[in-house]
């Protein structure tokens, strides 16, 4: 399984007994769906490794108690400490026409309301606390905040986001 067919599901942030048992810190808004996982996959120096999970249960709201077989002691638990857990791809949810998950969306072009096709979508930058379409506009670099408000319609089919940005936004990229 490589990494790109993946996606992030959380960290493993700490040991919960001294059974081997482990505590993932979920990424997740909903983090009852991953309560009853058959596998996941875990990043040990640079490689995803499949781990089958035992037994599993919420802790906490946004942490995952996880038992992984062959994980039976504090050293076999310790060596997994900070490791990146992943799923496949296919494993995660629908959602909504108009929702969208940050890799699905790369390749998108946006358009503006007033301003007509903006850009092509490279990334998005959820490093900030308002989340940014980074967009591509034959070489210039657009920066647009992905607010509920200013996005108005998303045809996955034709990959298109529509918005309404405030007046000037674009023009600040495009008018150096």
């Amino acid at each position: 399984m490589k990494k790109e067919d993946c996606f992030f599901l959380g960290k493993i942030v700490k040991k919960y007994s001294f059974k081997g048992e482990l505590l993932i810190k979920l990424d997740t808004d909903e983090p009852e769906i991953y309560e009853n996982l058959d596998a996941m996959f875990l990043e040990v120096r640079g490689n995803l490794i499949p781990f089958f999970v035992e037994h599993s249960q919420l802790h906490k709201s946004d942490l995952l108690r996880v038992r992984f077989e062959d994980v039976n002691n504090e050293a076999d638990a310790d060596a997994l400490l900070k490791s990146d857990v992943y799923l496949p791809l296919e494993l995660l949810p629908k959602l909504e026409d108009d929702k969208f998950y940050y890799h699905e969306i790369i390749g998108f072009s946006i358009k503006d309301t007033k301003f007509g096709d903006v850009g092509i979508i490279t990334s998005v930058n959820d490093s900030t606390a308002q989340a940014l379409f980074v967009l591509d506009r034959n070489g210039v670099e657009i920066l647009i905040p992905m607010n509920d408000e200013f996005i108005k319609q998303v045809d996955k089919p034709n990959k298109t986001i529509v918005v309404e940005t405030p007046e000037g936004l674009i023009d600040l990229y495009i008018n150096e």
